[in-house]
């Protein structure tokens, strides 16, 4: 099982340097249905892997060629912080189904939405 985790974090982090995505459209659905988690452990897993780490290597990289806003990423990380507190606070009180469900409607609906709005 290390090993599946191991290369559950490799697929986001390769995600992550690509498209800015990993926790929640890689981490979670791969510990939910690859690693047979529960949702909500799920949920916290991948944002316990998320904390220290996160694009720590990749916003360096962006930011040495002058591609990172660090005012917009301070103000977006303090909204992050608030967001997440709340919602993860709520999440506890919302049955494992509800949420992998709303999950996957916030998938699809994003799926469609950058499908049209491609250039």
């Amino acid at each position: 099982m290390s090993v599946l985790f191991v290369v559950i974090g490799l697929a986001a982090g390769l995600l992550a340097g690509l498209f800015g995505i990993g926790g929640g459209i890689v981490i979670v659905p791969a510990l939910a249905l690859g690693a047979g988690m529960g949702y909500k452990r799920a949920l916290g897993t991948s944002l316990a892997a998320l904390l220290l780490p996160v694009g720590i290597l990749a916003a360096r990289e962006y930011w040495a060629t002058g591609n990172v806003d660090v005012r917009a990423a301070l103000l977006i990380a303090l909204g992050l912080t608030l967001g997440a507190g709340i919602s993860a606070h709520y999440a506890q009180s919302v049955s494992q189904a509800t949420l992998q469900r709303a999950f996957a409607v916030l998938m699809v609906v994003m799926a469609v939405r950058m499908w049209l709005k491609a250039a």
